[in-house]
């Protein structure tokens, strides 16, 4: 089944609209009863919804079929840009500040679940995220989601789902039934991280079936270097909680040792 692009991109931009005037909603029903929502967050869900929107209608995902560079457009703003704003945005936190207890016990049970446990763990959220696009260009799945239009729509939901899943799994912004140590996340995420990497510069040598080597090139470059600035920012906010979580340890025992706390950690 074939949607006439010009109607994708009008559907895209109502359903853009109605999820930024849902989460507004939500952040001025919060506003109410508890203290004031970031706008940073606004900015940070509206972003995402933008990278969200580019990737699946327009020009550039209309270019993806044909063009391997304009593809991995597509996979950094789909998989990596587009996660990362919207977990900055905190939509679980908003969520559990809105609804009312009896939803938001549901919400955390679910959240407690094995299962989303499961999903949820680092290592697990890496191999869904990472080791799919290994296999997406290692065998001949890229190929057949361009002959087939609803293999084209899972593999773009995997594609959003697990970088959204890796994304909240190593930066754990929000809070957790299910913490890990930083440098436990800290070690997958370098891990992840190298064999994205690997995986970009594999693209460079052996470019997937019906990729001419000038449009792999490009591709691949793309996403070594569209992967590293993604990742470097999850890597300062990685350092930046770090950083937090340090100071807080050194006022807790300066105070805790009878000592008056430094205004530098105050």
């Amino acid at each position: 089944m074939h949607f006439d692009p010009n109607m994708r991109t009008i559907l895209t931009v109502l359903c853009l609209l109605l999820l930024l005037a849902v989460y507004v909603a939500a952040a001025c029903a919060s506003n109410r009863r508890y203290r004031r929502w970031p706008h940073c967050r606004i900015g940070c869900w509206l972003l995402g919804l933008l990278c969200f929107s580019w990737s699946v209608a327009g020009p550039i995902s209309s270019h993806a079929h044909h063009s391997f560079a304009s593809h991995m457009l597509v996979h950094l703003l789909l998989g990596m840009l587009s996660p990362l704003f919207i977990a900055l945005a905190k939509p679980v936190t908003l969520l559990l500040r809105t609804v009312g207890r009896k939803a938001a016990r549901s919400v955390s049970r679910l959240l407690r679940s094995r299962p989303f446990a499961f999903i949820s763990s680092p290592i697990n959220a890496s191999v869904l995220h990472v080791g799919g696009l290994w296999l997406l260009y290692g065998t001949e799945l890229y190929g057949l989601m361009h002959a087939y239009s609803w293999l084209y729509v899972l593999v773009h939901i995997h594609l959003f789902a697990a970088g959204y899943l890796f994304t909240v799994s190593i930066l754990q912004l929000e809070p957790s039934a299910h913490p890990r140590s930083l440098p436990y996340r800290m070690t997958v995420f370098m891990l992840a991280s190298a064999a994205h990497a690997v995986l970009a510069k594999s693209l460079y040598a052996h470019p997937p079936v019906h990729v001419t080597a000038e449009d792999a090139a490009s591709g691949s470059m793309l996403m070594y270097y569209g992967g590293d600035l993604a990742e470097l920012i999850m890597l300062t906010l990685l350092f930046s909680a770090w950083y937090r979580a340090r100071t807080r340890r050194l006022s807790a025992s300066i105070v805790h040792a009878g000592q008056p706390p430094n205004p530098r950690y105050s």
